[in-house]
């Protein structure tokens, strides 16, 4: 018997120009194995071909974020917040190159595993707050680039907050020249802020002794710990999860033992010598800051602008200023280009849309602007730095629902064969991951209890509350589910299991089919597939669920003009089918769509189904709901899927 099933809303025509649904497996497309490293090379030149990623990523651990907690850092608590940053940048080198190792082995970015791996309304809640780190991110890069502007020039803030639209341009360009350009100009403004640092350091003179013991861990009080989770927040970026795992299969590699072996030796020392290079830019800030601010009574520097204007008359140079309001913009500049390369691998991964980069950049950029000129236009330029050291704070709330999955999906043998983490290095992937969350945790806490110390705010009591509630529940099925439920094998999997013996390869020929019809122009095809598995020996059941306002309603109650009109369609599909000689029955189902569906093949005793597959993706999966997914996971009959 065949069953005929489907709602009653017809395929949307496919967008064009801007947006478009977007259905490559490959992360960044565009420059997916555009640098060959397979071919043969010797010495240096074998480990150049590999050189690159690292540095992408590595610019957004040294973004004006960065300078703006390091600098209160380093002019409130003097040195005693280097162990921080290098507690994070540790945190920072295993992370990255768990993110690499899942790009190298699986070939799949952090947003391509989280869909394949979660369901929609968690893919969904994930996607959010992947775009809200991107927009805090690109808002410090906003701020950032705007301040050195202003620094540099003497601009007004709000427009040189303007002028960072025009960055646009010189993404697209340099895109133009393929992902090496772009990795030697970002490697450029890289040296750049490094020179500028060292010079820096060089004019401060630091007491060195007082550095050495910056790198002992010290209890921290609650102004220290917002600070020491706002630099862990700037330093362990969560875009930065998604960015490495799609930057590193920009690299073609042998799909063998050797080839992934060499790619994640390789990738490995990218990262440690790109990362140790950022570690380097946020420690001669926060070192410049304690020894030019903390040092001469100057604590209460929270803002970039005021450690520009003091560098000068405290160094008595006249270039230090110049040099620090010039690595400023570097760093911003370079921040922003990996930023919206970072959005680009989220929302295709996550919503398989790909939007124009043109357009994809300036929507960040404007969601970025908004809330900086408002605080300008209503606060002044005294609330800058405040705002990027909230950003980074947000940052760090969000790291845990990336690095969790993250180290779910490395840990996985079934995916991952014989390049799964071992056991040591998982066991300090969780205590890392502990750790960021047990801080962010305790400082979101601490704050809150600021809001309920006090009468009224009843306002934001019920949002922090509500807040409190989605956060847990999410992270709790985001960390347990995978631990809970059997994975389903995935259809990308690059890594198999033993080849199995093939013994039993008779299947009953099929007596009762199920197909589901939408009423589209593509019925036909669904029905010719249906046909074609049962011939004239089976019987079938054309199905449609009524899914009219009436019907969600009344159930099998309902009688209005559209149960009328689809009855009426099924029956003439039905008398077409018979004429024909096939046997065939026709069944409504109402209300629910995946509900009534899985009732009518039941009750009709079908062995197999037929459905069409609209092929929607993205958001519409949130929208309408994956229908062939939820229903085949309640089926245990074979379930034929027609692409229309």
């Amino acid at each position: 018997m065949l069953v005929l099933c489907a709602g009653s809303r017809n395929e949307d025509k496919q967008p064009k120009l801007s947006l478009q649904r977007y259905h490559s497996d490959n992360s960044l497309s565009e420059v997916h194995e555009s640098v060959d490293t397979s071919a043969p090379r010797k010495g240096w030149r074998r480990i150049l071909a590999y050189m690159g990623p690292a540095y992408l990523v590595s610019v957004g651990y040294m973004d004006p974020g960065n300078w703006a907690t390091d600098l209160q850092g380093g002019a409130k608590f003097g040195y005693q917040l280097i162990w921080v940053l290098l507690m994070s940048n540790l945190m920072a080198l295993l992370l990255q190159s768990l993110s690499a190792r899942l790009g190298i082995v699986r070939r799949r970015d952090l947003a391509q595993a989280n869909r394949e791996a979660y369901p929609p309304v968690v893919n969904f809640c994930l996607y959010l707050l992947a775009e809200l780190a991107i927009a805090a991110c690109d808002l410090a890069e906003v701020l950032g680039m705007a301040l050195g502007i202003h620094l540099l020039t003497g601009l007004p803030l709000v427009w040189g907050v303007g002028i960072t639209v025009l960055d646009t341009l010189l993404l697209l360009w340099l895109q133009n020249y393929g992902i090496r350009k772009l990795e030697a100009f970002i490697i450029a403004l890289v040296a750049v802020i490094g020179i500028s640092f060292l010079i820096e350091i060089f004019l401060a003179k630091p007491a060195l002794g007082e550095v050495v013991k910056g790198f002992v861990p010290s209890f921290l009080n609650s102004d220290a710990l917002y600070i020491a989770v706002g630099i862990i927040g700037a330093t362990v970026m969560p875009h930065n999860l998604y960015l490495h795992s799609a930057l590193v299969q920009t690299r073609k590699i042998k799909p063998d033992r050797d080839g992934i072996k060499r790619a994640i030796k390789y990738n490995n020392i990218d990262s440690t010598i790109a990362l140790n290079a950022a570690f380097f830019v946020n420690a001669a800030i926060l070192i410049l800051a304690a020894s030019v601010f903390f040092s001469s009574g100057h604590s209460s520097v929270a803002r970039i602008e005021d450690a520009h204007e003091l560098l000068k008359p405290l160094l008595g140079s006249k270039f230090a200023p110049l040099l620090f309001a010039i690595a400023l913009i570097a760093a911003g500049q370079s921040s922003t280009i990996t930023g919206t390369m970072a959005g680009q691998i989220v929302m295709e991964g996550y919503l398989r849309i790909r939007i124009n980069p043109w357009l994809r950049r300036l929507i960040t950029r404007l969601i970025a602007i908004i809330p900086a000129v408002i605080t300008i236009l209503i606060w002044g330029d005294d609330k800058i730095d405040a705002l990027l050291v909230l950003s980074q704070v947000l940052l760090s709330v969000q790291l845990g629902f990336a690095m969790i999955p993250l180290i779910h999906f490395v840990s996985d043998k079934q995916t991952m064969g014989e390049f799964a983490i071992k056991p040591l290095t998982k066991i300090v992937s969780w205590l890392v991951a502990g750790i960021l969350v047990y801080l962010n945790v305790q400082m979101v806490v601490q704050q809150s209890l600021l809001v309920f110390e006090h009468d009224g705010n009843l306002v934001w009591k019920f949002i922090i509350i509500i807040a409190a509630i989605i956060f847990s529940w999410l992270f709790l099925t985001m960390t347990f589910l995978p631990l809970i439920r059997s994975r389903h094998k995935k259809q990308s999997a690059r890594v198999h299991g033993e080849i199995p013996s093939l013994q039993n390869l008779s299947v009953q020929p099929s007596q009762m089919i199920a197909v589901a019809l939408d009423f589209s122009l593509k019925d036909e095809k669904i029905i010719a597939h249906a046909i074609g598995q049962g011939k004239k020996e089976a019987s079938y059941v054309l199905l449609h669920i009524v899914e009219s306002v009436s019907a969600k309603f009344l159930g099998e109650q309902s009688d209005d003009d559209e149960t009328r009109i689809d009855r009426q369609r099924l029956e003439t599909y039905s008398q077409q089918l018979q004429g024909l000689g096939y046997k065939v029955q026709v069944q409504l189902g109402y209300q629910n769509r995946v509900k009534g569906i899985v009732k009518i093949v039941k009750e009709s005793n079908a062995d197999m189904l037929v459905m069409g597959a609209h092929r929607h993706s993205g958001l519409k999966d949130y929208l309408f709901g994956e229908t062939i997914e939820a229903v085949r996971h309640e089926l245990n009959i074979p379930v034929l899927i027609v692409n229309v």
